[in-house]
């Protein structure tokens, strides 16, 4: 028998709000038939109208909120809700923070995993904090901009205040697009899939204000290229990097393989922890550098570690957490899959005069059973992977590895709940409470600092 969805596309409701989803939208219901809808809150009455119909759910947009939510935030640029820039922006900072604490506690007790999570630790100015912009360029009305999409599409709605970004990255991104747009270079045509420019990529040292301007192009040459160059320096101070970058692939990644100096040196650098470090385009490097100082200086002091100690750092990246830990602890060891960062790495262990840190180019856990195998027993094991959390075999070499802590720093806390449940089948227990961290503030995403301990 078929289930009549009580639902209509373009159809308009009244609609209570009774719940936030972890990205950000609310959820009503009628006849129990799920609603997700942007910029409501939980508590809120509204007319909303039905975008989109699936079998178990449907989208909607706010028409007209009858009733407004105490935690709401007044002041909002719709622009930043329509691209995800900043799907959070409507609720009030502090219930912000709220909202990430119970994400992670939620995800905890729905696994039945009885743990004490910490208040989230924000920022005292939750925008402007990206230290690092991936800006794409297309032809709106005949005309190159710069912006970003709007959600679930590639709509690209112009902006030139990105509001969570850097003042200064947002400022270079106008002059790049005023230039291109002088010499009349045509943006990517994703559908046709022609074009020269696909992307601004701007990185910026928080401390030492140091520009690096990334150029993502379909094609390898540019047309009047050293002119462009000349008028970007001209009109942009600090910059130290102009690096082409060729994507000539038809796909949703970002960066190609292939890059080209146009001016300068080949990084930028910036500090952290009173380290300095060479940041490279295709680095990865946290984004937020205020919040990261507090993230690693936390993750460092969790572990409770001595001058006797020993730790891995898997996920190592171009050193940041190895280096940050070197001064704590007698020996580092750091394993990247990534050969550029690793050469990073090195550079920057001999810029900062650390001798005892070890970087390899591998996977992380072929090279542990390397290390394990010359006799290597660590008092820890530092890791911080993306999204999709750790690999299986990964859990499986670090467990039989048996250090007496695991140090988790994740930015994905439904993975860290099913590899904290792998975890334990080693005989690791969380017992200090979990520590969020706000390192991205107006987002939906959260990190957290997790101890492991055997």
């Amino acid at each position: 028998m078929k289930i009549k969805i009580p639902v209509e596309k373009n159809q308009n409701y009244n609609v209570k709000v009774i719940d936030l989803t972890y990205q950000g939208l609310g959820v009503a219901k009628i006849n129990d038939f799920p609603i997700f809808i942007s910029n409501t809150l939980p508590g809120e009455e509204a007319l909303i109208k039905v975008t989109k119909v699936k079998k178990n759910f449907s989208f909607g947009k706010l028409i007209q909120l009858k009733n407004k939510s105490p935690e709401r935030e007044d002041n909002v640029d719709q622009k930043y809700l329509q691209t995800g820039i900043a799907p959070l922006q409507h609720l009030k900072y502090k219930y912000q923070l709220k909202f990430k604490q119970d994400q992670i506690e939620n995800l905890f007790n729905k696994a039945k995993l009885n743990v004490d999570v910490l208040k989230t630790i924000g920022m005292d100015n939750p925008t402007h904090y990206r230290n690092k912009a991936e800006i794409p360029v297309r032809i709106i009305n005949g005309q190159l901009e710069t912006g970003f999409y709007k959600r679930q599409s590639h709509d690209l709605i112009p902006i030139e205040d990105f509001y969570i970004q850097d003042p200064k990255i947002d400022q270079v991104i106008l002059i790049v697009r005023n230039i291109l747009r002088q010499y009349h270079i045509k943006p990517y045509d994703e559908v046709n899939h022609k074009g020269v420019i696909r992307n601004i990529m701007v990185r910026r040292g928080h401390y030492t204000g140091e520009i690096m301007i990334g150029l993502i192009t379909r094609t390898k040459e540019i047309p009047h290229i050293d002119s462009i160059i000349s008028k970007i320096v001209d009109q942009t101070q600090d910059v130290k990097s102009i690096i082409q970058n060729i994507n000539p692939k038809n796909s949703n990644v970002i960066l190609g393989r292939k890059n080209k100096l146009l001016f300068g040196r080949k990084y930028i650098n910036d500090q952290l922890l009173g380290l300095t470090f060479e940041i490279s385009l295709q680095s990865f490097y946290q984004v937020n550098p205020v919040q990261t100082e507090k993230l690693y200086s936390l993750a460092i002091k969790k572990a409770q570690l001595n001058q006797n100690d020993t730790a891995i750092d898997a996920y190592c990246g171009i050193g940041t957490i190895s280096l940050s830990l070197a001064k704590h602890i007698k020996r580092v060891y750091g394993v990247e899959i990534v050969n550029q960062a690793i050469e990073n790495a090195k550079s920057n262990a001999k810029i900062n005069h650390i001798k005892n840190v070890k970087f390899v180019a591998n996977k992380a856990e072929k090279q542990i059973v390397k290390w394990q195998e010359k006799g290597l027993k660590p008092s820890a094991i530092f890791v911080d992977p993306p999204r999709k959390g750790l690999a299986s075999s990964f859990i499986d070499t670090a467990g039989k590895m048996a250090p007496h802590k695991i140090v988790y720093i994740s930015c994905n806390p439904s993975t860290l709940v099913r590899d904290a449940r792998c975890l334990m089948k080693y005989g690791y227990h969380i017992n200090q409470p979990i520590q969020p961290v706000d390192q991205f503030p107006q987002t939906v995403h959260v990190e957290s600092i997790t101890v492991f301990e055997k």
